[in-house]
């Protein structure tokens, strides 16, 4: 890939990943700024905080559609173009230029490029996650476990460019949690709540 290229597929996707998500639909639907609630992050976990799960739902769907546009956009040029675009367009989500780089946390997002790159590891993430968070009601610690296991099982497919995709996107994720995994550690993590008061 020539270094325009690149250039090119680095910013395309990096815009798209950050596409606040979460703060446009409360916002659309009337509610208070998310970022000054609860963990002050922009992801679906927060504005679960508010008590409107469909609208938390979407902020899933939408913020998992922006990696699923990146990577399959990156696919039709190669493995090696995919896996930039999947990395790129978790760091947009993650560090938006919209929102002086105050983003989420890059899950939904990974995910939805999982599922582009091979769909098979993303439905065994979004399982893993269910399956974690069910049993233990954090949402951190589930989002930390199945997006950990997705560059494992890239490398039992023997695709390296997405095990190294899969490493550095790990790391990221990882590195925003930093603060919940000292609050799992100290055991005063939030747990998931599905029936907070609305707003």
């Amino acid at each position: 890939m020539h270094a325009y290229e690149c250039c090119v597929v680095v910013v395309a996707t990096y815009l798209i990943g950050s596409i606040p998500f979460g703060l446009i639909i409360t916002k659309c639907f009337g509610l208070n700024d998310i970022r000054l609630i609860g963990s002050h992050n922009i992801g679906a976990t927060n504005v679960l905080r508010t008590g409107h799960k469909s609208l938390a739902l979407a902020t899933v769907l939408f913020d998992s559609c922006k990696g699923i546009i990146a990577a399959l956009g990156g696919c039709q040029f190669g493995n090696d173009t995919a896996s930039l675009a999947a990395v790129w367009v978790v760091i947009g989500h993650c560090f938006p230029l919209w929102i002086k780089f105050k983003g989420g946390k890059g899950v939904a997002t990974a995910i939805g490029v999982w599922l582009a790159l091979a769909t098979d590891i993303g439905i065994i993430v979004c399982l893993l996650w269910l399956i974690v968070a069910s049993v233990f009601r954090y949402a951190s610690a589930a989002s930390l476990a199945a997006i950990a296991v997705a560059p494992l099982l890239a490398w039992n497919m023997g695709n390296i460019e997405f095990v190294q995709a899969g490493i550095v996107i790990v790391s990221i994720i990882w590195l925003r949690h930093y603060h919940n995994i000292r609050r799992i550690i100290a055991g005063c993590e939030s747990k998931i709540v599905l029936h907070e008061k609305k707003q």
